[in-house]
């Protein structure tokens, strides 16, 4: 297979499914833990590599949230969420939605509208500093329940940051039907923000089905159960409901036994709109070039495959009119440049 490895960094990309707290880098990680001594989180680059490994989906849940309770202020937000901003812009990530779970931090003592001036700013200076645009997905963490939900959907509706756009749900599905919080994505959804939620990936079709019919769901996160009803794909394919996948992730938490058998083949060979995406890149140790690496490998893709690829997550975006038009232009001449070997 040709190395694709060059045209993939240079080529802009635009990313959907990635988080906040998870896409901090072991540089961030270390920041903050030195900043949060009494976390226990190591600073040295060896012991935090070893902090990042995990056997199952449930120890992921578990790093994941030590990581959380070193975000303890809105200095400590606003350093997590521009320090995402510079790791993506060293990928040519142009746009992305980043999934922000604000209950955690609120629920830990930083006022909501801290917090939402913190990422503001990060975003601000994101875009000014880095050319790389940010838009925000917050997401009710399920397991803790209906409480977290109404939180989640107060700090959305009430402080209502400017760059919001989605409202999602992620965490343990086994247990958190998505229909129990229908309420707060019905008054989401009415508020104008996407509805995104993740489904079917520790669970079966059903959840994924529950998620497109109780909570309205526009795209589906992960989503990998859904090739086991083929009615499913039938419907996200009829009605353009993109599905994130993150292939290493899916590996790494246990849903995907490896690589080869990950289930993307079959959703774009039944024609489901797909996005590839990272998920929490440095937990799982990828990069979206990375990414689309695997992609290209597990769907037969060249160069003028792979900007597609890129041209499809900012279509699927929601991104504003005039950025995706921009975006898209720069997957265009940067497609043309290299085709002409200029």
């Amino acid at each position: 297979m040709t190395d694709l490895s060059a045209f993939i960094a240079g080529l802009p990309k635009a990313e959907l499914h990635v988080h906040q707290v998870g896409s901090a880098s072991p540089r961030i990680v270390a920041d903050l833990a030195a900043r949060h001594p009494a976390a226990g989180v190591p600073t040295d680059p060896g012991e935090l590599a070893e902090f990042f490994r995990f056997a199952d989906f449930a120890e992921f849940i578990r790093t994941y949230l030590r990581v959380v309770d070193l975000v303890r202020t809105g200095e400590d937000v606003r350093l997590l969420t521009y320090g995402v901003a510079e790791e993506m812009a060293g990928q040519n990530i142009r746009y992305a939605e980043l999934t922000v779970t604000p209950y955690m931090s609120v629920v830990g003592g930083i006022p909501a509208e801290e917090f939402c001036a913190a990422i503001e700013d990060a975003r601000i200076g994101a875009e000014r500093d880095l050319g790389v645009v940010l838009r925000w997905i917050f997401d009710i963490p399920a397991d803790f329940g209906v409480p977290a939900g109404e939180l989640t959907a107060s700090v959305a509706l009430d402080v209502a940051p400017e760059g919001l756009v989605g409202f999602g749900i992620g965490g343990n599905e086994v247990g958190f039907p998505r229909a129990m919080f229908t309420d707060q994505f019905d008054r989401a959804r009415a508020a104008g923000l996407h509805s995104v939620p993740h489904a079917g990936e520790t669970t079966g079709p059903e959840t994924i089905w529950e998620a497109v019919r109780a909570l309205k769901a526009e795209r589906i996160g992960h989503g990998t159960s859904c090739p086991r009803d083929p009615e499913l794909m039938d419907h996200l394919r009829e009605h353009e409901i993109t599905v994130e996948v993150s292939p290493t992730s899916n590996v790494c938490t246990g849903v995907v036994a490896d690589l080869a058998a990950h289930p993307v083949r079959e959703m774009v060979a039944a024609g489901v709109p797909v996005t590839i995406n990272t998920d929490d890149p440095p937990m799982f140790g990828t990069t979206l070039n990375r990414e689309y690496a695997i992609a290209a490998d597990l769907l037969d893709l060249d160069e003028a495959g792979l900007a597609e690829l890129s041209r499809r997550a900012v279509r699927a975006s929601f991104a504003p009119d005039d950025v995706k038009r921009r975006v898209l232009g720069e997957i265009d001449a940067y497609a043309l440049r290299q085709a002409q070997g200029t």
